[in-house]
């Protein structure tokens, strides 16, 4: 419903509500609707300026000569906003903003931090990880396992191989998703059908009849770069495939699946590609720095030994082991399981709470906004005061967005509660040097919105006998707002 309210008001151009859904709400500003279609794309189209503008500035992708760019251009209602798609500074791809988990997995792509493996195309070096590529491919596992067993540099120079192709491949292995210049698709293609990733070849056919078809449909369009983007099934098996390899690294009685290890056709990626281990009372948690270190900053000055906490031996090929104080190993198992797949296993609300302090000490604000997902799919109330006072305490505006809308549709019952009265009065004394007749930032959220969803009469008095009730609670109070 969220996602559908992001289209209408981009096609409206109300950019207070585009910004509320997509601050708020969180809303990826790149969803897309059953026509293929961006919000920044209907934005365009309906000739609004500044929701285009805020559209790029927050990191819609409009990248110069693709399928979507070049769509966003011809579909713009006026020259104005043509001029300002072709000058934006987000236009070219190295600037935009992705999907953290995405934007992670890149990054570690390209600079090749905690890699284990260097493979040489041609002369062009790429700095990968084995654990990734054997997740993702069982051609690489086997050739890793068999053929390149305990290989650090491997060079191939043959004529099918070049180094654009495998930069592709590459980027569809850790981000779901390529960016490939179109002379070099058929190379691409190639080396899809050599690794036997069929879903890797159909996401460049895909792309590619989206480009004909754009080029029929307005001759002298200019495509030269094929983006197939690392969204829907594709970026749901990346995190499969990688979420199977974080389970490999969890103690057996807390893997997901009956058997653990011996689960008959699960993917596997050899253990000696494991290098940290973290000992969580007596649990071992095995693990990758690649995935720790790079998504956590607290997991990289462990691992450096910043505190102390690391066992080091002189061989660099043993792992490195951490003993982890003031966390259970099934709220760590959670944290295990979010750094390889971008999300855990939250069983209940008192469980929610336990990981949110753990993603909160551990610098992990994507674990946080998924415990107030999972906050706010139980709240009653008996517990929204206290979820509202942990959105403010962790920084968390979607759950503190959802605490006020539940407030609101059940005022009647939670003005009653001396918890929230605590929660009034407050709001009310952090206001410095508060004036009679300053606002109260929990009850001008709960009045906006009780009184921005009237459509009928019945709403109307409805509304009106809410606000009734907050006006008598404030005079009860002794407040004014």
């Amino acid at each position: 419903m969220d996602t559908h309210d992001l289209f209408l008001s981009c096609r409206r151009g109300d950019l207070m509500r585009v910004r509320t859904l997509v601050e708020k709400k969180e809303i990826d500003v790149n969803v897309r609707d059953k026509w293929d279609s961006t919000p920044l794309y209907y934005a365009c189209l309906c000739g609004h300026r500044e929701v285009v503008l805020y559209l790029l500035e927050i990191g819609a992708r409009c990248e110069a000569n693709t399928f979507d760019g070049e769509r966003c251009l011809y579909g713009a209602l006026n020259d104005d906003i043509r001029h300002l798609l072709r000058n934006y500074k987000v236009i070219t791809t190295s600037t935009i903003r992705r999907d953290v988990y995405q934007e992670f997995l890149r990054r570690l792509l390209d600079s090749g931090m905690y890699s284990d493996v260097v493979i040489s195309i041609h002369g062009h070096e790429f700095r990968l990880h084995r654990c990734i590529l054997c997740a993702r491919s069982d051609h690489l596992l086997n050739l890793f396992t068999e053929r390149w067993t305990r290989k650090k540099l491997i060079t191939i120079n043959k004529p099918m191989v070049t180094p654009e192709a495998f930069r592709a491949l590459t980027q569809y292995l850790y981000t779901g998703g390529m960016e490939i210049p179109i002379d070099a698709v058929e190379d691409v293609m190639v080396l899809a059908n050599h690794c036997k990733l069929s879903e890797m070849r159909s996401g460049v056919e895909d792309a590619l009849a989206n480009v004909e078809e754009f080029r029929l449909a307005k001759p002298g369009a200019m495509v030269t770069t094929l983006v197939v983007e690392g969204v829907g099934e594709r970026l749901e098996n990346l995190r499969a495939d990688l979420g199977v390899l974080g389970q490999q690294g969890l103690p057996e009685n807390m893997m997901h699946w009956i058997g653990g290890d011996e689960l008959p056709l699960m993917p596997y990626v050899p253990a000696q590609f494991v290098d940290v281990i973290f000992r969580v009372n007596d649990f071992s948690f095995h693990g990758h720095k690649a995935f720790f270190c790079a998504r956590s900053e607290y997991f990289q000055a462990l691992v450096n030994d910043h505190f102390g906490e690391a066992e080091r031996n002189a061989d660099n090929e043993v792992p490195v082991v951490i003993t982890l104080h003031s966390i259970t190993p099934f709220v760590f198992a959670s944290v295990h399981g979010y750094l390889y797949e971008n999300d855990a296993k939250i069983v209940g609300i008192d469980h929610a709470v336990e990981v949110l302090a753990a993603a909160d000490q551990y610098l992990l604000p994507g674990l946080k906004r998924l415990c107030g997902a999972a906050i706010a799919a139980h709240l009653n109330v008996d517990n929204v005061c206290d979820a509202f006072s942990l959105s403010r305490l962790f920084c968390l505006p979607r759950l503190e967005n959802a605490c006020c809308e539940y407030m609101a549709a059940n005022i009647e019952v939670v003005i009653s509660r001396p918890e929230f009265k605590e929660l009034v009065v407050k709001d009310a004394a952090e206001v410095q040097k508060r004036e009679d007749t300053d606002s109260i930032d929990i009850i001008d959220d709960i009045r906006h919105l009780i009184t921005c969803d009237i459509r009928t009469l019945s709403h109307i008095d409805e509304a009106d006998e809410k606000l009734r009730l907050i006006d008598s609670l404030l005079e009860d109070l002794g407040l004014d707002a």
